[in-house]
């Protein structure tokens, strides 16, 4: 028998129910945020990923999946979002509108790494990307979103932990101060730590393996490192995220484990999660240098990702999934051919004006689709028998109090439809 390679899963019966429920609710805030819907390819050129994430990160040296295809050129699976949201805005000339580019996306992305709770070789995101405006606000409302979009999927006790890693002058200060606290240090922490210190010593702060060293926990904080100006800017987007309401901790250790991130950068997390799963939900951060590495125009840029996998598991945890199922309007009865050729039309025009319909499709007795039916949770039984519709009637009844009508067959889509 075959299987589904390591690191993937099915999504099938009550999950998938709760991943079309994730779904609607991203959508419907999306497009109230009026954020453009975009979809980019699940592989791309390997030179877009290798650049723009960078060569130092974890995604890059062990994760990506990486091959040639057969006219010899390198490719990459998706790993992340926002390189390819960024080459779109390039390759297409968005960068052209007079308006702040506001785009969402929500699929699937790939990295070899050993799957466990919350982290999966293939696993989806949705997120959001804000391209062309450097203005404090729009950091704010990009936390924001992402804050209420899991509120509307009713997950309680979030929290928002932010940093900022300043602009190019505070980043230059900080890494040289961080490099000579951490130097004398190096034979203390971990293989990975030691390399990344040659390449980029700030992913060190975001290291698993010495997450609990008391040498990172003494480390500087890129607060202390900041310029007068990108000070200003952090406390001005915190004051707008006290105006929205989001509940945030400003945590210095907060970095993320992607190259291209300056100023804001920010994770959110579910306080009420099992300790045993990841907690983080998603994050995201401000990267005002990506646009210009990749070839366009020095330009700016932010967004988050948030996993959707980890939010099926939290949704899961909290029994949240016993309020979400597939609901029935009407199940449609029959037994014999004639009466299956009246129900054909019935169900179609039912079906067509919107409403959520299932019938006899395994040539049941009526006890087998009265069951069925009870199963469904069908809220209108629609009974078709020869004797009623040789007079034009079909017999309703209402599953959940039990009341029975008879209905003209040519009224019957109207009446489900006025009282559902």
């Amino acid at each position: 028998m075959i299987t589904k390679p390591k690191g993937t899963i099915d999504i099938t019966g009550s999950d998938s129910l709760l991943w079309e429920y994730v779904n609607s609710v991203v959508s419907t805030m999306m497009a109230t945020y009026n954020y453009e819907y975009i979809r980019t390819p699940i592989f791309e050129a390997s030179e877009l990923y290798h650049r723009s994430v960078g060569e130092s990160s974890d995604i890059v040296k062990k994760e990506t999946y990486d091959f040639k295809d057969k006219g010899d050129r390198n490719l990459t699976l998706r790993p992340e979002g926002t390189a390819g949201v960024v080459r779109s805005y390039l390759e297409n000339k968005e960068y052209a509108s007079p308006d702040v580019k506001k785009y969402y996306y929500n699929g699937t992305m790939y990295r070899y790494e050993r799957p466990q709770a919350g982290r999966l070789r293939e696993f989806t995101q949705f997120g959001v990307e804000v391209l062309g405006s450097d203005d404090p606000i729009i950091d704010a409302e990009v936390i924001s979103l992402q804050y209420k979009i899991l509120e509307a999927l009713h997950i309680s006790n979030l929290q928002v932990n932010i940093n900022t890693l300043g602009d190019e002058e505070s980043r230059i200060k900080y890494r040289d101060a961080l490099v000579k606290y951490l130097e004398p240090h190096l034979d203390l922490l971990c293989d990975d730590c030691k390399e990344r210190f040659k390449t980029n010593p700030l992913r060190i702060l975001d290291c698993k393996v010495d997450a609990e060293s008391p040498i990172l926990k003494k480390a500087p904080k890129t607060i202390d490192y900041l310029t007068k100006d990108a000070k200003e800017r952090f406390t001005t987007v915190l004051k707008y995220l006290d105006l929205l309401e989001v509940d945030y901790e400003v945590n210095p250790k907060i970095v993320r484990g992607l190259d291209y991130y300056d100023h804001t950068v920010f994770e959110i997390v579910s306080l009420d999660s099992d300790e045993t799963r990841q907690s983080v939900l998603g994050g995201g951060g401000r990267y005002n240098k990506l646009i210009k590495e990749l070839g366009g125009k020095d330009n700016y840029g932010i967004g988050f990702a948030c996993g959707v996998d980890r939010i099926i598991a939290l949704l899961k945890e909290i029994d949240l999934y016993q309020n979400v199922k597939k609901e029935i309007d009407c199940y449609v009865m029959y037994v014999s051919e004639e009466e299956k050729l009246n129900a054909l039309p019935i169900v179609q025009n039912l079906r067509l004006n919107g409403v959520v319909v299932e019938t006899n499709n395994l040539n049941k007795g009526l006890k087998g689709q009265f069951n069925e039916a009870d199963r469904l949770d069908a809220k209108f039984l629609i009974i078709l028998n020869n004797e009623d519709l040789k007079l034009g009637l079909v017999n309703v009844k209402d599953n959940h109090t039990k009341e029975e009508v008879k209905i003209d067959i040519s009224e019957i889509v109207d009446y489900i439809i006025s009282n559902l």
